[in-house]
């Protein structure tokens, strides 16, 4: 249970392109989406990798992504997720807390969300590492450090892109990694359905952006 709420969650925000492991493990397929498991060194919990096809525009996935505040909508056990600095139309700063079962606490983070793109492949990088300071520690919640992962968007055509997502998190807090580790793959799986239904919002389906190129 504990691991889909904190993996779920963390996800879809925390990101950093750190992963030097590349033996994946197929945990899960299912609705055309591929969860992957993975050992990474001198750390008990697992990483995880998604890999799934989207009929969509890359602008339409990144506005999503850049909506941080509709994240308790459906970010699995997302309690609250609110902007503290936008930084540019491509970098911002925000808050969330996870909502978490008694009589586990809380966790909160706050992250560094920054995209860019290659402008040769059109190959979109979303890094949004957990960083520290900008919201006081919370009574009763532990503070989240320790996140890292990254989003690839790859567009395949006008309007079809494959998405590829790697994560590795500390949760923080007396959780045993068994525990941490035992739900891999069901956060990832329940985020991905509704990534894709969220992507039919018509708010996000004329999504424009100067540093984005379809």
């Amino acid at each position: 249970m504990y691991k889909n709420l904190f993996l779920s969650v963390l996800l879809f925000w925390s990101f950093q392109p750190v992963f030097a492991q590349k033996d994946w493990k197929l945990n899960k397929e299912k609705e055309n989406i591929k969860i992957y498991t993975g050992n990474i060194a001198n750390s008990k919990i697992k990483a995880i990798k998604v890999e799934c096809e989207f009929d969509a525009r890359a602008s339409e996935i990144v506005a999503l992504l850049l909506d941080v505040e509709s994240a308790p909508d459906w970010i699995y056990h997302t309690k609250s997720c609110k902007l503290v600095k936008r930084v540019s139309p491509s970098e911002l700063y925000y808050y969330s807390e996870v909502s978490v079962p008694w009589p586990v606490e809380n966790r909160d983070f706050v992250a560094h969300l920054t995209v860019s793109q290659n402008q040769h492949t059109k190959v979109i990088t979303i890094d949004g590492p957990a960083v520290s300071g900008h919201v006081p520690i919370k009574k009763g919640v532990v503070r989240i450090n320790n996140s890292t992962g990254k989003w690839i968007i790859i567009p395949e055509s006008d309007h079809h892109i494959r998405v590829e997502y790697t994560l590795h998190v500390d949760p923080g807090g007396a959780l045993p990694s068994w525990l941490v580790n035992l739900f891999a793959t069901e956060g990832p799986l329940h985020i991905f359905r509704e990534l894709k239904v969220q992507l039919q919002k018509p708010v996000y389906k004329n999504a424009q952006f100067a540093f984005i190129k379809d």
